[in-house]
């Protein structure tokens, strides 16, 4: 069974930083794509990040392009995002998630939806406020 667990979050004021940790079970993160998305009551699920099989290729929605970093670590199993610069739009429930589809279909193309996803973590509250 995969498991995904996620860690960090919080709030902080504009202009600040945060980090979100992915640790994974189950399953290596190394041999598929791996994204965060976001989920806000207003605008709904929305892609943040992605990384696909090999790494080479990571991906960023341009609202946050800049600003996050993502990573993996083979080695741990974990997915990472490193926020920086966070600002009000920001605040939302950040989820790493395994897709069906590799990312490269998908992510500039299309509103993410829950079934495009194996596998989900519980979710991260990122509260951006002054």
């Amino acid at each position: 069974e995969v498991k995904l667990v996620q860690s960090g979050g919080g709030a902080v004021p504009p202009g600040e930083s945060l980090s979100l940790s992915c640790a994974a079970s189950g399953f290596p993160l190394v041999s598929a794509d791996v994204a965060w998305v976001r989920q806000t009551p207003g605008k709904g699920l929305e892609w943040v990040s992605g990384i696909n099989v090999g790494g080479r290729d990571t991906y960023y929605a341009d609202a946050v392009k800049g600003r996050f970093t993502i990573s993996r670590d083979n080695a741990k199993n974990t997915l990472e995002l490193q926020m920086n610069d966070l600002k009000t739009e920001d605040t939302a429930v950040y989820y790493c998630a395994i897709p069906r589809q590799s990312l490269i279909f998908t992510f500039h193309h299309r509103q993410p939806k829950r079934d495009d996803f194996n596998a989900w973590g519980q979710g991260t509250q990122v509260t951006v406020s002054s």
